[in-house]
């Protein structure tokens, strides 16, 4: 009958695939959606559950429920520098059953990648520019189709006002027509870019460039004390070869209503690189944002 605690360690077992995705797509960090998993089961453990009628909505509301303590927890941290992240935070294994979550390991880089390739990239970026109530409104409604009304209790909101933060999110993620008639073109540049970048492919980069090209970088990217600029083919490749671990978490977006590149980690935004083009499509100038006063002024959406 439900509401026996071992029934419910058996239902959040066999939950356990659904609830993790619920937390990584929230919080776009695998091993924060670990500590959420984690957090979620000790409350849930506690709980009288005797009354409860349908444990894996229970759950999900559970596990929804936390991830927004960790989003503010995130924000009340010092920015970490850009190569760090949140690697070495403790995680949830995956082995045993869920009474036995308190063992902690460290998030695998392969599986947080390989997540991140299954959700996309460029999702996961857009929802690291939302806030918390709207980036739990769109991935619950959206994505794992719970009710907005059962939405609006977690965020004492009401249904409508729940309905419009998702519609919000989702106008973000899925992007606005673009006025730019170049976009098409311009996009395959930008993809094109990014995929000899995570190559390492020195010449196809070499060809995507005008000879005059001219990076910028701010103080934070590299970091330095001022910002840098680089001018010709060369130096800017090396400059990319040098990112190459970066390119891993890129993808495409429009940044204030152009085809650029962000980098998101552990669910934050943590570079954008916006381009200029010459009329025959080569890339002649490149601006790498990593300041977050300035990624904060962005205006980052999918591309439609």
């Amino acid at each position: 009958m439900p509401g026996r605690p071992d029934d419910m360690a058996r239902r959040f077992e066999r939950d356990r695939t659904r609830l993790r995705a619920v937390a990584y797509r929230i919080l776009g960090s695998l091993s924060e959606a670990d500590d959420a998993l984690q957090e979620a089961w000790l409350r849930a453990d506690r709980a009288d559950t005797s009354e409860v009628a349908h444990p894996s909505a229970w759950l999900t509301t559970v596990v929804a429920r936390v991830c927004p303590n960790l989003l503010r927890a995130r924000d009340s941290r010092r920015e970490e520098p850009l190569d760090d992240g949140d690697r070495g935070r403790p995680a949830v294994t995956g082995t045993g059953t869920a009474t036995a979550i308190g063992t902690a390991t460290v998030a695998d880089p392969a599986e947080e990648a390989q997540l991140a390739d299954e959700v996309g990239i460029a999702l996961l970026i857009v929802l690291a520019t939302l806030g918390p109530a709207e980036r739990l409104a769109f991935v619950l409604h959206d994505m794992f189709d719970v009710p907005f009304d059962d939405i609006a209790a977690m965020l004492d909101k009401t249904p409508a006002a729940t309905c419009r933060l998702a519609s919000r999110a989702r106008r973000r993620v899925r992007g606005v027509p673009a006025p730019d008639a170049d976009l098409p073109r311009r996009r395959r540049a930008v993809d094109a870019y990014l995929a000899v970048t995570r190559g390492g492919d020195f010449d196809a980069l070499v060809a995507l460039l005008h000879p005059d090209v001219v990076l910028h970088a701010d103080a934070a990217v590299v970091p330095t004390p001022e910002p840098v600029a680089v001018s010709g083919v060369e130096p800017v490749v090396r400059g990319a070869m040098a990112s190459m671990a970066r390119a891993r978490s890129t993808g495409a977006v429009l940044v204030d209503g152009r085809v650029g590149l962000a980098m998101a980690e552990n669910g934050r935004l943590r570079v954008v690189l916006r381009f200029d083009f010459a009329a025959d499509g080569r890339i002649t100038g490149i601006d790498v944002v990593a300041e977050p006063a300035r990624l904060n002024e962005l205006d980052i959406t999918g591309i439609r």
